[in-house]
């Protein structure tokens, strides 16, 4: 069957909010540093109006990967809930613009559409509160099963195992990519998420998923008590692929019995982390729709997430198709 995306990513669809911030603040908030706490609307608006100036743009974990791929060159699309207020028509606007499809029907007369508060310390550490509003109301009517069935593969927010109808969304994106024939990934978004859903995630994955996404942090926590050598055999008998990536240490993928170290691409200086994990995935994904070998798609990975930790926000700046060129890589 002919693709006509790369890659289609599910999650939740919000606004970033990103500024500079210190430990005592963090501390002064009630924030633990580098973990993602959800908050509600009044809390939202409180946090927001203590931050310091900083940057928004439309985004989300899954969008932010879309949006990747598509500085790759890559064909993306994206389904995530907005709500039909004006940040909701600022998100469906960003993404047609940065050439990602999406055409999820917006909320009306539910919460608004929802943000992340991101506040970055001096050492590159995010902590995000999210407010995820309309974003939560994803469920099973808002998957386009066209738009799945014609994308090599589809890629899961982790973040989204939290509301029952985005779990059955994940259901049904997994049913129609595996009825034609097509791959299911999945990231897991966060520690805290593995540790509220380790059953249901690992269920899940044996039974669904393809390929998996998740930092040292994460596959820890879904295999608890392990050496981290463990969990890669872990994970290595429940998915045909998996991608662990370990910040400046680089990644291991591990693959059918093989396991590859890839090295990280240096960075002058480490301004924000958001969305390194997000970019990492784009790279991967990107060269894994186009057959390219898992080497290349490790180096594409490492090559997104070097670009987005050397400036604020969580999408690139210079475009990772030139990037990639320079490397040796044509996409």
């Amino acid at each position: 069957m002919t693709s006509s995306y790369d890659v289609a990513t599910v999650g939740n669809a919000i606004v970033d909010v990103i500024a500079p911030a210190n430990d005592a603040f963090l501390a002064a908030q009630g924030l633990a540093k580098g973990g993602m706490t959800l908050i509600d609307e009044a809390r939202a608006a409180n946090l927001y109006d203590a931050m310091a100036a900083g940057v928004e743009t439309s985004g989300g974990s899954a969008a932010n990967t879309a949006a990747g791929v598509a500085s790759l060159g890559g064909r993306a699309a994206y389904i995530g809930k907005t709500a039909d207020d004006d940040l909701g028509g600022v998100y469906a606007r960003d993404m047609a613009a940065l050439g990602v499809a999406f055409s999820t029907r917006p909320l009306r007369g539910g919460p608004q559409t929802g943000r992340c508060l991101i506040n970055v310390t001096d050492d590159g550490q995010r902590t995000m509160a999210t407010f995820l509003g309309a974003a939560n109301r994803l469920g099973p009517d808002d998957i386009d099963a066209a738009m799945v069935e014609a994308s090599e593969i589809s890629y899961l927010e982790g973040y989204l195992f939290d509301p029952d109808d985005a779990r059955r969304a994940f259901g049904k994106v997994a049913g129609v990519a595996r009825a034609a024939g097509r791959r299911i990934a999945l990231t897991l978004s966060d520690a805290f998420v593995v540790e509220r859903h380790r059953a249901a995630l690992i269920g899940f994955i044996d039974s669904r998923v393809d390929v998996v996404f998740a930092n040292e942090d994460e596959i820890r926590a879904l295999f608890p008590g392990q050496t981290f050598a463990a969990c890669l055999d872990d994970i290595a008998g429940r998915a045909k692929l998996a991608a662990v990536t370990r910040s400046e240490k680089g990644s291991v993928i591990v693959a059918a019995g093989e396991m590859l170290e890839i090295a990280a691409d240096p960075v002058e200086k480490v301004v924000d982390t958001t969305g390194a994990g997000d970019q990492y995935a784009a790279g991967f994904l990107f060269g894994l729709a186009r057959g390219l070998p898992l080497p290349a798609c490790g180096k594409l990975g490492s090559i997104a997430a070097a670009e987005v930790i050397g400036h604020w926000g969580p999408r690139p700046e210079t475009p990772l198709r030139e990037l990639a060129a320079k490397a040796g890589i044509e996409v």
